[in-house]
C-alpha cells in the first residue's frame, strides 16, 4: 500500500469526531519548567498516555475499527508487542467485533492482561514481535478474518494524525512549535505528524526516535529501502525489525531528523521524566526525552514537544530502572 492521496485534513477532523466519543480530547499538552532549564530549551509534553489504555494507539484503533464496523466486519487479527494489541481490542468490544491478538511469549504482562481484560482472545507466538505478526497473518487467512497490520493503514494513519492536529493547528496548543519528537516502531505515530503537519502547511519540523537496539525504521529512512535488522531493544513499543512500506513513504517525504537512542539512554529518560516532572511512562513514552537529550545542542532556545506516547510500564520494568 503505497497511495498517500488519503491525507485530507477532513479525513483526521472525521476521526476526531469519532474519537471524542471514547475519551477526552484533545489530550494534555503540558509545560515542562524543569525539564526546559535541563535542555536549554521551551519543553512541552503531549501526554498521549491520557486516555483508557494509556498509549497513543488508541486514536488509530477506534478510527479503524469504526471504519470496519461499517462494512460489517465480524473478526479481525493483529500482532502486538502490547499497546497496539490493547487498542484494537478495546475498540472491538466497543463495536462488538470479535478479535485475536498475537503477542510474543515475553510479551509485557500488564499490556497483555489488559488485551485480555477487554474480551480479545490472546495468543503467545515466538520471542519477538516479527515472528508473532507472521503467525497472525497465516491465522486470518485460514479464518478468512481482517487482518491488521499494525502500520499500514490508512485509518489508522489519520487516526493517530488527530493529536497533531490538536497541538498545531491554527488555535491549537502549540502551532507555533519548532519541533515535535515522536517514538517511532513501525512508524504510525510519526507519520500522523508529518500528514497532518503537512496538511496544514505548518513549518513545524518532524523527528523521530527510535532505540538502537531495533532500528530497522530508522536504516529503512537513511538507506531509501525497506530494510529488515536485528530487533533486540527491551522497549516493546519500539520493537520492529523490519521498515514498513506505506510509513517509510511517508517518512522519507516528510521527516525532517531521525535520532536514535540506545535502550539505557531511554530507560534513564524514564528515571528523569519520573524525578522532574513525576509523570510515570514506559520505555518507548519516554524515548523522545532520550532524543532531545542527545540532540540537546540542536534543539537549544527552540520550542519544542516531546510526544509521551505511552505510560504502560510493568513493575519489573520499572524496578530495573530505579535500581
Amino acid at each position: 500500500m503505497t497511495d498517500t492521496k488519503f491525507t485530507e485534513l477532513q479525513e483526521m477532523r472525521s476521526a476526531a469526531l469519532i474519537i471524542s466519543k471514547y475519551f477526552e480530547i484533545p489530550t494534555p499538552l503540558l509545560f515542562s519548567p524543569s525539564l526546559s532549564e535541563k535542555l536549554g530549551a521551551e519543553v512541552w509534553l503531549k501526554c498521549e498516555f491520557s486516555n483508557p489504555i494509556g498509549a497513543f494507539k488508541l486514536r488509530g484503533g477506534l478510527n479503524l475499527i469504526s471504519a470496519l464496523a461499517d462494512k460489517n466486519c465480524s473478526h479481525v487479527v493483529t500482532a502486538s508487542t502490547g499497546n497496539h494489541g490493547q487498542s484494537i481490542a478495546y475498540a472491538a468490544r466497543l463495536f462488538q467485533i470479535a478479535a485475536t491478538i498475537f503477542v510474543p511469549e515475553n510479551a509485557n504482562p500488564d499490556k497483555a492482561d489488559s488485551i485480555k481484560r477487554f474480551g480479545a482472545e490472546i495468543k503467545y507466538v515466538g520471542d519477538n514481535f516479527d515472528s508473532c505478526r507472521s503467525a497472525a497473518i497465516e491465522y486470518s487467512r485460514e479464518l478468512n478474518a481482517r487482518y491488521i497490520h499494525p502500520a499500514n493503514e490508512r485509518e489508522i494513519l489519520s487516526g493517530v494524525g488527530t493529536a497533531a492536529l490538536e497541538v498545531l493547528e491554527a488555535g491549537g496548543q502549540l502551532k507555533d512549535a519548532d519541533v515535535v519528537i515522536v517514538p517511532v516502531g513501525g512508524g504510525s505515530g510519526v507519520c500522523g505528524w508529518i500528514l497532518a503537519r503537512d496538511e496544514l502547511s505548518s513549518p513545524t519540523k518532524i523527528w523521530a526516535t527510535q532505540s538502537a537496539q531495533a532500528s530497522a525504521a530508522y536504516e529503512s529512512w537513511i538507506s531509501g529501502k525497506l530494510v529488515t535488522s536485528p530487533n533486540l531493544t527491551t522497549s516493546e513499543g519500539l520493537s520492529t525489525g523490519d521498515g514498513y512500506s506505506l510509513t517509510q513513504e511517508i517518512m522519507r517525504n516528510g521527516l525532517d531528523d531521525f535520532i536514535l537512542a540506545d535502550d539505557s539512554e531511554i530507560n534513564d529518560a524514564v528515571a528523569i521524566m519520573l524525578e522532574t516532572q513525576h509523570v510515570l511512562l514506559e520505555p518507548a513514552g519516554a524515548a523522545a526525552l532520550a532524543a532531545a537529550i542527545k540532540a540537546k545542542e540542536n534543539i537549544k532556545s527552540k520550542r519544542v514537544v516531546l510526544v509521551c506516547s505511552g505510560s504502560n510500564i510493568s513493575r519489573a520494568q520499572l524496578k530495573n530502572i530505579i535500581d
